[in-house]
């Protein structure tokens, strides 16, 4: 008798955690659910791509309009997304904008997609490889995709971003540039740089400044704040592609810009100021008085150096905006 009230309490303990597991896995479903219903609408789902670039034959970042010949990084980047062949219309959200030349490896964007039939949302690692395989043979790939929820914004949400400019210095030809760096980066003639005195100059851009003197004006001018934080500026050695492989005497370097947000043409003003110092065609002192006067009429001319060298190396965002949804959700 003993043995039977035994072996029904454990069974009774058993069938209570088999309850217990079972109502757990159905609030688990339940938040699944949930969740999986703050990002569809009517099967749409918002995704945050990020992708690279090499920006030497595009007009830039942004969508061109159809009349124009040279068309944006944004025009192939859409007509990728449409031969998805989306129930929906087609329109990115681009986190950061390059000009003409300017080459990109982590730019972001963010564009909804309803796929026909009520087929389900795509997995994020096969809208990557979908992507890729209808941008060929541009220099565009796509380097990973997140599912986000439908307020997501690419630009809005960013956090910061970060540009890294390439020089090369002891270029006294355009030729003597290994072909593997043709058009990413700037060929300075001297090898010798002041970069003790460009370092002392970057140190005065950190912080939270009115950079007006760095800016080009444009029609957002009246419109954009002036005033921006730099959490760093850098400047740091750098190497050819293929180092290894490569035995002129030319010396590459970077900078390294990093901010939430930049003013039109603000890195490639503040490279041409550092360089000029570096060369010592500017004071450090003239840096600060530049800074200081707060209008973009005190820039010197034909100082704004070359788009060929700078780069998006990076859009970052808060941790959660992108680990919002578990492996489960994209499986339902």
């Amino acid at each position: 008798m003993s043995c039977f009230v035994l072996f029904s309490g454990i069974n009774l303990k058993l069938g209570l955690r088999l309850a217990v597991w079972k109502i757990k896995r159905q609030q688990n479903r339940s938040l699944s659910l949930k969740q999986w219903s703050m990002i569809m609408h009517n099967g749409r789902v918002r995704y945050l791509i990020f992708f690279q670039y090499l920006g030497t034959k595009y007009s830039g970042v942004m969508k061109a309009p159809p009349h124009q010949a040279v068309k944006g990084v944004q025009n192939y980047l859409e007509d990728a997304v449409r031969s998805l062949r989306p129930v929906n219309e087609v329109s990115l959200s681009i986190s950061s904008r390059t000009d003409t030349g300017v080459h990109a490896l982590g730019n972001s964007a963010h564009f909804d997609l309803q796929r026909q039939n009520g087929k389900p949302p795509f997995a994020e690692e096969v809208l990557v490889d979908a992507l890729n395989f209808h941008l060929r043979p541009e220099p565009i790939r796509i380097t990973r995709a997140y599912r986000v929820p439908g307020g997501f914004h690419a630009r809005f949400r960013a956090v910061s971003r970060t540009y890294v400019y390439r020089l090369a210095t002891g270029v006294t030809h355009h030729s003597c540039t290994p072909l593997t760096d043709a058009n990413l980066c700037w060929g300075l003639r001297h090898m010798d740089l002041d970069v003790g005195a460009m370092r002392d100059a970057a140190s005065l851009l950190v912080g939270t400044h009115n950079f007006s003197s760095f800016r080009a004006l444009n029609s957002e001018t009246p419109f954009k704040d002036p005033v921006k934080t730099l959490e760093k500026v850098g400047l740091e050695l750098g190497d050819a592609f293929v180092h290894k492989h490569f035995h002129r005497d030319i010396q590459f370097w970077e900078l390294t810009f990093k901010s939430r947000s930049f003013l039109y043409k603000q890195v490639r003003r503040m490279t041409g100021a550092l360089v000029a110092v570096g060369q010592g065609q500017m004071s450090v002192s003239g840096v600060k008085e530049l800074l200081e006067a707060q209008d973009s009429q005190a820039y010197p001319h034909n100082l704004t150096s070359p788009p060929e060298g700078l780069f998006l190396t990076r859009v970052e965002y808060h941790r959660s905006d992108l680990q919002l949804y578990t492996q489960e959700d994209s499986q339902s």
